[in-house]
């Protein structure tokens, strides 16, 4: 196990340098000029000059990615060009905005996804042509297209949630919780959907097996059979979907996000690009691949813990 963990940080570390190579190398096609944007249309040629000088925009794109990159190895993200903050402090102060939302969505998708799927794999064909008909449309359906439409309902016709805003944890669990209730839907309709599938095809696979069927003759409950027994013989599967939810729901925060006016690591990427922020850019784009490989890394070691094999592979 320790000799895995050992592999897969080792293999961060090319891929994070990739990674910011190919954002920063993106950056480049981006339209627009960052220092006419600073300093507004009225800005003589030589005060723009001035600031591209300043801003190392005027070097090559291989230059500037050097200067760029000997500041990530000294841990200095840089500071944005609009507002001066260092962009690791902006980060940080909106991580647990957006973590919040996507751990929610997790376990949301976990637990009614888990839930239906049972139902599905013991409720009869019937049921279970529902859930592929389920798992489809979510899947389908686009996670900010289906936060408007909650908006519409829930917020405006019902006014029973509030359309827009985030209030934090600590100032007020209940309205913590009810900022997050829609985002949360909204991001969790196709993770739902796909835990309810993953886990019908896993507990309906493992009841027909020969063992179930002993211990079904042995006198165990229907219920003990599926809960403690069908269950665990579909958890590596169900992992590794988990991890796809998590890192799904990261790349949704981008836009529920901007739906639900939450100020999170999805709204300062839009906001950044929109004012062509390259520092705040570049930053985020790092900040979502650490998670991802921090999701990856701890798929692996529930492999390890649910799979003996894994452990010494």
């Amino acid at each position: 196990m320790t000799t895995l963990i050992i592999r897969r940080l080792l293999l961060a570390i090319p891929l994070l340098l990739i990674v910011s190579f190919i954002t920063f190398f993106l950056q480049s096609f981006i339209p627009g000029d960052p220092a006419l944007s600073l300093l507004g249309p009225s800005a003589t040629p030589d005060q723009l000059a001035a600031l591209r000088a300043e801003l190392n925009l005027d070097q090559p794109i291989l230059t500037q990615y050097g200067i760029y990159l000997s500041g990530l190895l000294h841990g200095d993200l840089g500071q944005s060009i609009f507002t001066g903050q260092h962009v690791l402090d902006s980060i940080l102060e909106r991580l647990p905005v957006s973590l919040s939302l996507i751990i929610a969505t997790t376990a949301v998708s976990v637990l009614i996804g888990a839930l239906l799927g049972v139902i599905s794999a013991t409720g009869g064909p019937s049921i279970a042509r529902l859930t592929d008909i389920g798992s489809l449309v979510g899947a389908a359906l686009p996670n900010f297209w289906v936060g408007l439409v909650l908006v519409s309902v829930f917020a405006v016709s019902l006014t029973w949630l509030p359309a827009t805003g985030y209030v934090p944890f600590a100032i007020s669990p209940e309205m913590w919780g009810q900022s997050l209730i829609l985002p949360v839907a909204a991001l969790s309709l196709g993770g739902v959907a796909t835990v309810a599938k993953v886990v019908r095809d896993g507990v309906a696979n493992a009841m027909s097996m020969e063992y179930m069927r002993t211990l079904r003759a042995a006198g165990v409950s229907r219920r003990h059979l599926i809960w403690k027994h069908a269950l665990r013989s579909s958890s590596v599967t169900l992992v590794t979907v988990l991890g796809v939810i998590f890192v799904g729901a990261l790349s949704g925060t981008v836009l529920v996000e901007n739906v639900f006016v939450l100020p999170g690591l999805g709204s300062l990427a839009v906001s950044a690009t929109a004012r062509q922020d390259l520092p705040m850019i570049q930053g985020v784009a790092l900040a979502f691949t650490v998670i991802t490989i921090i999701v990856n890394l701890l798929v692996d070691i529930s492999y390890g813990l649910l799979n003996p094999k894994v452990r010494v592979s």
